[in-house]
């Protein structure tokens, strides 16, 4: 995976083409952008860099909300955006001081001095700065003084709506919509995590599940309910179906737990990583009379998965 570089550690270089953004989800709007960005540093002969953030800027902007649930990890933006030909993901550290910068003291001091630029390219709703007053006019101006030229990259849109994080976030995190999430992110949703042990209740009716731990908490669960996925572990991939939420049958407790069952597999995986793609949601979650119901239950969905119904 390809790591993100904190600003402390990179070096500027005044040939930088740029671009700026949170990038939750490096979705198809994000990659319009970031295509932009990469053929016009391949023309020049110059570095691609991406500039976002860390931690989310709603994060510090709004804590008493509880901040924002993640599409996309640090770490997992940074590897998107370089399969896509970004050469730096440089990362600034969102502080309650930094964002009280005004916007032409972030293009000034942090862009400009800190990172270097000779293009910037931004998206055509992007605002930056203390309380978003930053825009392309603001750019515009600057880049008369400080010597970049700026371009702007118009909006994606998905049967008739403008993609954004926010509308993916609502799809995955409140309807379980992952098909409709997938046509706007470009590719499945997918979260990784470390196999941890659970009840094992799962191979007491012969559908043994692996428990998920994700990476961070952070991170968007879709909706509770039955979901047909892809995995890859060791470097193979293995279809399955993953399961989220409280297990109503047995305990009716109100943790929600994230567990895949795997076709055709029987090894002992504690410990393994686990990377989850979501193909599409079955149903919701549902109280079955007992575990003979649930069984009925979980070979229909193992067939529709399998059968790709």
């Amino acid at each position: 995976m390809s790591e993100p570089v904190f600003l402390q550690e990179y070096r500027k270089n005044a040939a930088n083409v740029v671009t700026v953004g949170t990038f939750d989800g490096v979705h198809l709007g994000h990659q319009a952008l970031i295509q932009n960005v990469v053929a016009r540093a391949r023309k020049q002969n110059a570095p691609a860099v991406a500039v976002t953030f860390d931690p989310h800027p709603r994060d510090i902007i709004t804590p008493l909300s509880g901040g924002i649930r993640l599409l996309t990890t640090l770490s997992e933006r940074a590897a998107i955006m370089r399969d896509y030909g970004i050469d730096e993901t440089v990362v600034i550290p969102f502080t309650r001081d930094f964002s009280m910068l005004s916007s032409e003291q972030f293009i000034r001091e942090y862009i400009h001095d800190k990172i270097g630029v000779e293009t910037f390219v931004i998206g055509y709703d992007h605002h930056f700065g203390r309380d978003r007053m930053g825009s392309i006019n603001t750019l515009q101006q600057l880049s008369k003084e400080l010597g970049f030229s700026v371009y702007v990259e118009q909006g994606h849109e998905v049967a008739h709506t403008t993609v954004s994080s926010t509308i993916i976030r609502r799809l995955l995190e409140e309807e379980g919509k992952v098909s409709a999430a997938a046509e706007m992110l470009g590719r499945p949703y997918e979260m990784s995590g470390t196999i941890v042990k659970g009840d094992q209740r799962g191979r007491s009716i012969g559908f043994s599940t692996a428990n998920l731990k994700p990476d961070s908490d952070r991170k968007v669960l879709p909706a509770l309910g039955v979901y047909c996925v892809n995995t890859e572990l060791e470097g193979k991939r293995y279809p399955g179906m993953m399961n989220i939420g409280v297990r109503p049958t047995f305990d009716g407790g109100t943790n929600v737990v994230p567990e895949v069952h795997l076709f055709n597999f029987n090894r002992t995986i504690y410990g393994s990583r686990l990377k989850v793609r979501f193909l599409r949601r079955l149903r919701g979650e549902k109280k079955f009379d007992g575990p003979e119901s649930l069984v009925r239950q979980l070979i229909l969905d193992r067939d529709r998965c399998l059968s790709n119904d």
